[in-house]
């Protein structure tokens, strides 16, 4: 489709330790289109981060890209020289960075972060640089940007911070950005005002926007569309509305359950237990012994994806029929 700006198809990374391999993305794929939210949600610890740093190869040693494609446009990404990607990250895909001040240079001033962008792309130089470095601050709303633009990182609170990353993120136009917990350590004010940010330059701009996080209100009021990840795969994905309304699989359930905000006197349902760690992952599905639906067998079948609809997958043997249903009482006794 022509509003397609990014197809990721069975991305898979892994680590490479000695004696010990792990999969930390795991047969992933999704696709973001121009002007759209894609939300990526899931415990810490599911692999979103991941993800987003196999998308643009920053996955740091012994952690690597092993299988799949991710087409931006119509260059395959995986497939690029080390000289390609330096062109493409910045100029034509942003990052925010979850943490800025372990992204942010402490020995930089904000400006010179946001120059330095510019230069490297040969779209601004001195006086020009600095000055489109103002504009820059003053369109993600920092307060004083002429004054800011020198000022250095420690001396701006958390959510200047993320407005000087998600600057210069924005610094060469990119048509897509991906937002890693950008409102993570954020109060409840701070957090409502960058992305209400967010919400602004894509109007103005039609930006493309991955964002990945843990808070489903957050998905709630951002993504057009949720993706759901657990353990390195993504269980469940459609329309963020769908999926609220009509969670799929049982994890997706979990954690709506748990949120806040439900039936006034109706008590949290936490999920039990926690993210299996890389080397204490079932064969089959990796939710199956904190699941309260599971089936004799999930935990050594591998589930396969199914398309509920057009526009809503789930990877769930509750919907493959691959595992025999559990036998009489059983299933009530998990509940």
């Amino acid at each position: 489709m022509s509003d397609l700006l990014l197809s990721v198809e069975g991305l898979t990374t892994e680590f490479h330790l000695p004696g010990f391999r792990f999969t930390a993305v795991d047969d992933v794929s999704f696709a973001v289109r121009r002007g759209e939210t894609l939300g990526l949600v899931g415990e810490s610890g599911s692999g979103k981060s991941v993800t987003a740093f196999s998308l643009i190869q920053l996955v740091a040693p012994p952690g690597r890209v092993t299988a799949g494609r991710v087409l931006f446009g119509d260059r395959d990404l995986l497939a690029l020289s080390d000289a390609e990607l330096c062109r493409v990250r910045g100029a034509e895909i942003g990052v925010v960075f979850q943490e800025p001040m372990a992204a942010l240079n402490p020995i930089m001033r904000i400006g010179a972060h946001i120059v330095e962008a510019l230069e490297v792309h040969g779209l601004a130089r001195g006086a020009e640089a600095r000055a489109r470095a103002i504009d820059l601050l003053r369109a993600v709303r920092l307060s004083d940007p002429e004054r800011q633009v020198d000022s250095y990182p420690h001396e701006l609170s958390g959510g200047m911070r993320q407005r000087a990353m998600l600057a210069i993120a924005l610094a060469c136009g990119p048509p897509l950005l991906i937002a890693d917990e950008p409102t993570t350590a954020l109060d409840v004010t701070v957090q409502a005002a960058m992305l209400e940010l967010l919400r602004s330059l894509q109007r103005e701009s039609g930006l493309g926007l991955l964002l990945i996080t843990h808070d489903f209100g957050v998905i709630a009021e951002m993504a057009d569309r949720v993706a759901v990840m657990y353990a390195g795969r993504i269980v469940e994905q459609g329309p963020v509305r769908d999926v609220l309304q009509s969670p799929a699989h049982p994890y997706t359930r979990g954690l709506l359950e748990s949120m806040p905000g439900g039936t006034p006197g109706q008590r949290l349902r936490a999920i039990d237990g926690t993210v299996p760690s890389p080397d204490a992952r079932p064969e089959g599905c990796a939710f199956a012994p904190r699941c309260r639906e599971a089936r004799p067998g999930c935990s050594t079948v591998r589930p396969r994806e199914v398309l509920l609809t057009e526009s809503r997958r789930v990877t769930c043997h509750l919907y493959t029929g691959d595992v025999p249903a559990a036998a009489d009482g059983q299933a009530e006794a998990r509940a």
